[in-house]
């Protein structure tokens, strides 16, 4: 019974931490994508601003007067891309903290299942294993006290039946 409970909380251990191994990996996985795709999307914003600049140029060169507008939107595009990136640190590192905060979660849990699991083998070997120690050493002075019981009364047999009757010594010869 203790062996089907014991056997129990290490299975329900095991899944315990698969799952929490899959939620790893699986955050693991969307972090990585997310930093893929924000790549991909710099690289997105680096190729649309190239021609920009271009076009830029030839504002500049064609249109001078109009200088001061473009320079004013340029400064509003500029705070808006330095917004959104601030914006995005930051829920980057809220999601780095959380996910840190998870995996201490999981330490901890782990640890505890683990101290769990010690103190259910402590109190297995104390209340079933001294108790068939000391049952074991009944068992064998019970032993040791038939066998020298029953080995006495062969030998006082034994004398009997050498005294008792004739030729004693040609039967224990035959046999």
């Amino acid at each position: 019974m203790n062996e089907t409970i014991l056997t129990v909380f290490v299975i329900a251990t095991c899944v315990a931490v698969i799952i929490q191994m899959g939620i790893l990996i699986g955050m693991f996985m969307t972090m990585k994508k997310s930093s893929e795709r924000m790549e991909a999307l710099g690289k997105r914003v680096e190729e649309k601003a190239i021609p920009v600049l271009e076009s830029t140029r030839a504002i500049l060169e064609d249109a001078g007067p109009k200088l001061k507008e473009i320079t004013a939107n340029l400064a509003d595009v500029s705070g808006t891309i330095k917004t959104q990136v601030t914006r995005m640190d930051a829920t980057f590192n809220d999601t780095l903290d959380r996910t840190r905060l998870q995996v201490i979660r999981v330490d901890e849990l782990v640890s505890r299942t683990i101290d769990k699991v010690e103190e259910t083998t402590e109190m297995v070997q104390h209340t079933v294993l001294t108790p068939l120690k000391q049952l074991t050493g009944v068992i064998q002075g019970l032993s040791v006290g038939v066998g020298s019981f029953l080995a006495r009364r062969r030998k006082a047999a034994m004398e009997a039946g050498q005294t008792s009757g004739r030729g004693g010594d040609d039967e224990e010869m035959f046999i």
